[in-house]
């Protein structure tokens, strides 16, 4: 496992993305999650700090959080925090609304206590056809209210999901909108490129690829780029399903995800894989990543968690 956080860049100010994988940390953060984490060869990491599945936080040992911190400065490795996917920001109950901002409010405490630089939760769900206008409206106090109190080293990072169920931000058009309404430059975003390519995006060249980052990145700005889910779809574009598939094997093909690599937007933006076989995938990656950059490693560029 190896990283450099933090090292310069090369000479026109672009680095190498580091490479890593979500890992378990069910057993252990530091006894589970970052051997599996040495075990993929990962250069960044993202956990869940509490079971991704239920309102209550999962018990918290100080002693554990420091060792976890440590371990992860002295390798180098960033960290990053995928809050609960029972969040909704945009529902129509009040009540799952204030328990939503409570425990995201809970999972970016968390983040910092062990470290983390951003903290990734899905944009949320209207539930219902008609209320779009309506949960949009709310994300502007909610989330502000909530950065407000929240510490400052960790950044929030909203993930687009695959569009089904009243999805608030899904195509490159609704997110956009989203963050529009949203109208806070402390937020970040996170680009998963399963969802994208499942809410309808272009995604199954290089070029396509490309393009569909960069056309966010231009709209909300290239430097709230600040993680990337990279996920082949075991399902065609469009189907609004959110079924990972490892990179290659699925309908996104693995040619596409070199314009990951090609987008000056994305220069030095993590990537990590949520697919069945990590170990595979990061390898994968970091083989595409060597080949498009070879001519800016030659020049002596570096590896970077930064963003």
């Amino acid at each position: 496992m190896s990283g450099a956080a933090g090292c310069p860049s090369g000479p026109v100010g672009r680095s190498r993305p580091a490479i890593g994988s979500h890992v378990a940390v069910g057993g252990g953060l530091v006894r589970v999650g970052l051997r599996e984490a040495e075990d993929v060869e990962a250069e960044v990491i993202q956990i869940f700090a509490s079971n991704p599945r239920a309102w209550r936080p999962s018990p918290v040992d100080p002693r554990i959080d420091a060792q976890f911190r440590e371990r992860c400065a002295e390798l180098s490795v960033p960290v990053f925090v995928h809050a609960s996917h029972l969040i909704n920001l945009g529902s129509p109950s009040d009540s799952t609304r204030e328990s939503s901002v409570a425990l995201l409010g809970h999972t970016l405490r968390r983040a910092a206590d062990l470290g983390a630089r951003g903290v990734v939760v899905h944009a949320g769900t209207s539930v219902s056809r008609g209320r779009r206008a309506a949960a949009l409206a709310v994300l502007h106090g909610l989330v502000g209210r909530l950065l407000d109190e929240a510490p400052e080293q960790v950044r929030l990072l909203i993930e687009p999901t695959a569009g089904g169920g009243e999805a608030l931000a899904a195509t490159v058009d609704s997110t956009i909108e989203y963050f529009s309404a949203l109208n806070d430059d402390r937020v970040g975003i996170c680009l998963d490129t399963c969802h994208l390519h499942a809410a309808g995006e272009a995604m199954t060249t290089a070029a396509e690829v490309q393009r569909t980052v960069s056309k966010v990145a231009a709209a909300i700005g290239g430097d709230r780029v600040g993680l990337i889910h990279v996920n082949d779809s075991r399902d065609a574009s469009g189907s609004l399903r959110d079924r990972h598939e490892s990179l290659g094997a699925g309908q996104i093909g693995a040619n596409a995800f070199d314009g990951l690599f090609l987008a000056p937007e994305l220069a030095g933006v993590p990537m990590v894989v949520e697919t069945p076989s990590h170990r595979a995938d990061v390898a994968f990656l970091k083989s595409r990543r060597a080949q498009a950059l070879a001519p800016h490693d030659a020049a002596g560029f570096c590896v970077t968690g930064s963003r």
